[in-house]
Parts: C-alpha cells; structure tokens; sequence
C-alpha cells in the first residue's frame, strides 16, 4: 500500500498531535471503514481516492471546536467554571456543618445535630454562610482542574509518543491531572482559607467583603496560603495509591484491552463502557453517555474522598486558627481523628460533587460540540495500521 507521509500521519490518534498541527492532523482518524467489501473506497486525506485505503476524512462540522485548538481548551476551562463553581456553591449547607464537625464535635456531634445548632444559631441563612467564597474559590479552581487538565494529558502524551502513550496511558491521566491539580490549588488557596475562618468562627465577618480584609490583616498576604501544602494533600494519597495500583495491577502485554487499570475516573468509565454497557460509546445517546459521566465521578469521589480526609481535616484546622501547626491538629485531633471526624458526612458531599462536577463539564463539551470525556479504550491494531506500520 503506497500512502503518502501526510496520508500516514492522518491514521495516528489525534491527542497525539501538537496544538500547532493543522486541522486535518488535529481530527486524525475519524472514521473507518466497515469491513464490508462493497463499502466504496474513500478518499485519502489529499482527496484522491485510493481502493487499498480504509481511511475517510473527516469533513469539516460547522459549529464544531477542533480538538486541541485554543478554542478547545478555552471550552474546556468554561466547563470547569460552570461545573466546580456552582456545585460547590450548591452543597454550602453540607460543606459548613462538615467543617464545624471537624473543628468543633463537642457542639456539633453529628450531621443531623450540626444543622440543628446552625438552624437555631443563625438561621436559614446561616446554612449558605461562606458561599461567595466557595463560589469564587473553586470556579477558580475547576478553570485550571479541568483546562490544564486537558493541556498536560495531551502534553505529555506528545513527550511518550503513540506507542507508550497507549501502554501507559492511565499514568499519563495521573501526571496530567496531578499537574492541573497543583495549579488549581494555588488558585483556590486563597479563597479556601478566608471561607473556612468565615464559616467556623462565628463573628469573625459576614462573607469575603469584609472577611478578607480581616485575615490579611491579622495574618498577611501569605497567611492565606498556609492551607496550601494539605490542600495538595488531599489529591496526593490518591495518586500515589492510583499509581501503585497502576504498578500492582497493570499486565503488561501488547494487547492494551488486558491491562487492569484503576483509579482514575476516565479508566472507571472505560470500565463501566467495557462490562456494563454493551452498546459502544459513540452509539449511545447523549444522555446515556452523561449519566455514565455523573456515576463515574461518584465513584471516584467517594474513593478520593476517603484517602485524603486526613488531609482535609489538616486545611480546616489551619485555617481555623491563627499560627495552628500540623502538629497542633495532630495533638489535638489525634490519628484516629484525623482520619474518621467527619468523613460520613464528606463521603456523601465529595461523591456528589465529583459526580455532578463531571455531568456538568460534560454537558458543557456536548453542548459546544465535543465528545464526553473518556470511555474509549485503545483500539486493537488492524492488518491494515499493522501493515501502515510496517512501510512508515
């Protein structure tokens, strides 16, 4: 089969291209043939046709975003917004009885108790104390969670190339969404620590108008980072524990449909795609794909939400007080503590903010034009790519 090299380079998966690849590159392998031999011979991606080919070019879709283009991670950064902003907003409530649980579990015993002090203390109102912050906080966060998210899992699938890309492509989510995550944090530090002191200090200031001032002023600009190194702490027991998995459990043959993955919620919706669902991805319906979406991230939520409780037990704590130490929270909390108070209730708030998280920012992508995020294993190599393959 003689193909040309930009005929060639149209078969490779199009995350492995640069975001400065032409659009014909950018969509790659679009579509292929059916097997059936009175299918018509298509058009190679110079227009001519060519009877040995298999491959058919995309045409270009109005109103579509190109994969990989500014334009496509500008969408993916609105979807973050839209999806981490207003559902950490929405779960106020659950958030502020959980963080006086931790701080306070004299006064607030329990998740049915701890809305009924808050209830008789300050009202309806008091339930949605802190949410300005939480809104501005973490809209700030889900733009870079899930925008550079995007960016480094491609990046770093360029540095691998096609072959390692496809072998180890659930550490490539890892590195790529513990890079995001790193950035992301730092975006919402700020925001974080003047809601925590807001909502467990009952007097210290009716919102962020008023409350941030206050915490420069009693602690500095840098004060308002101290929570920084635990908030990375809540993602770093999860990464480490999926990567032993990866390392434990990942069979490494050339066949990538054997390779036992784990951990992260684009292999869990691989996953639930492979043996729950016998319709293939792109033949489900747009609202089946979405609920696979919200029930993936559930799933991951409620993982992530149990191995990084100590840690998130440790940003309440110091941002609670002023000059708290890890080693005051620890004192104080205990191991037993550090690790159980209030993680009921966390469970429940973290499952369905992560699932809702992603059906929210993958509505977004369907809604500007673009897939859902994962489901789609790699693809067995055919005679043909085998044979591409050979001649390249």
């Amino acid at each position: 089969m003689d193909l040309s090299k930009k005929s060639r380079q149209s078969l490779l998966p199009s995350f492995l291209y640069s975001s400065s690849a032409t659009k014909t590159r950018t969509l790659g392998l679009r579509r292929v043939l059916s097997r059936n031999p009175s299918s018509p011979s298509p058009l190679l991606s110079n227009g001519a046709s060519s009877p040995g080919s298999f491959v058919i070019q995309a045409p270009s879709e109005p109103r579509k975003i190109e994969m990989y283009s500014p334009m496509f991670y500008a969408a993916c950064t609105a979807g973050g917004i839209a999806s981490c902003g207003l559902t950490h907003m929405a779960v106020t409530p659950l958030d502020l009885v959980k963080c006086n649980m931790q701080i306070d579990p004299s006064k607030y015993k329990s998740i049915t108790s701890g809305f009924g002090v808050l209830l008789r203390e300050q009202g309806l109102r008091g339930f949605f104390r802190g949410w300005v912050p939480t809104l501005l906080g973490y809209s700030a966060q889900g733009a870079c969670k899930f925008g550079f998210y995007e960016f480094f899992k491609k990046y770093y699938s360029d540095i691998a190339g096609p072959e390692y890309a496809a072998k180890y492509k659930t550490l490539i989510y890892l590195a790529g969404s513990a890079s995001a995550e790193v950035i992301a944090d730092v975006a919402l530090c700020p925001m974080e620590a003047v809601k925590v002191r807001v909502q467990t200090q009952p007097g210290f200031a009716r919102g962020l108008s008023d409350g941030f001032p206050k915490f420069v002023k009693s602690e500095g600009y840098l004060g308002l980072y101290k929570g920084l190194v635990p908030l990375w702490g809540r993602q770093i027991p999860y990464l480490v524990i999926a990567m032993v998995y990866e390392v434990l459990m990942c069979k490494n043959t050339l066949d990538n449909d054997t390779m036992m993955k784990f951990a992260s919620f684009e292999t869990i919706v691989e996953l639930i795609y492979k043996y729950s669902i016998p319709t293939p991805k792109d033949q489900c319906s747009k609202s089946l794909q979405l609920t696979v979406s919200f029930a993936g991230g559930y799933i991951a939520g409620v993982f992530c939400a149990v191995v990084s409780h100590p840690a998130d037990n440790l940003v309440s704590f110091l941002n609670n007080a002023k000059g708290a130490t890890v080693g005051d929270a620890v004192k104080k909390l205990g191991l037993w503590g550090l690790f159980t108070r209030g993680l009921p209730l966390r469970i429940v708030m973290i499952g369905t903010l992560t699932g809702a998280q992603w059906g929210i920012y993958d509505a977004f992508k369907v809604f500007v034009g673009l897939p859902t995020t994962g489901g789609v294993a790699p693809a067995a190599a055919t005679p043909e790519l085998a044979q591409l393959k050979a001649t390249a």
